[in-house]
């Protein structure tokens, strides 16, 4: 089991470590001495176990609100991933109607119906009309006295 040296708060530490570990750890020495450093710059000189302490406790207080924003995006992808299976499958539903219409014979020509507009609606309209001209009317004739 080899043994590194780190350095942590200006101060040197010996720790074991499993055989190809040794990165790893010096890369958590690296962010305890980080934080050990903004400690001593606040405080001053303290003993070792107090400033790991410290140190350690800026850590989790930092691991924690990581943990809390991934889970908020965890979330957000759950939520985005179920909008998004929600949209696949209204795509698959209009794509199976597509093919169904598709597939469908074109319709006969002799039994298209085309839609009567039923003749008490015709006459209402026309009757509309009717009133619309001579509302259109009077009012140019209005319009034509008053320039004179």
């Amino acid at each position: 089991m080899p043994e590194i040296v780190i350095q942590i708060g200006s101060r040197d530490f010996t720790v074991a470590c499993q055989e190809g570990e040794e990165p790893f750890l010096r890369a958590a020495a690296q962010m305890l001495d980080t934080e050990a450093a903004v400690v001593l710059g606040q405080i001053g000189r303290m003993p070792s176990e107090r400033m790991l302490l410290m140190a350690g406790l800026m850590l989790a207080d930092k691991t924690a609100g990581l943990e809390e924003d991934l889970q908020r995006a965890e979330e957000t992808l759950r939520a985005r991933d179920r909008a998004l299976a929600d949209a696949e499958e209204r795509l698959a539903e209009r794509a199976r109607r597509i093919a169904a219409l598709e597939a469908a014979p074109p319709p006969d020509p002799e039994q298209v119906s085309v839609p009567v507009i039923p003749a008490d609606v015709s006459d209402s309209l026309a009757e509309i009309a009717a009133r619309a001209e001579a509302l259109a009317l009077e009012l140019e004739e209005g319009e034509a006295g008053q320039d004179d």
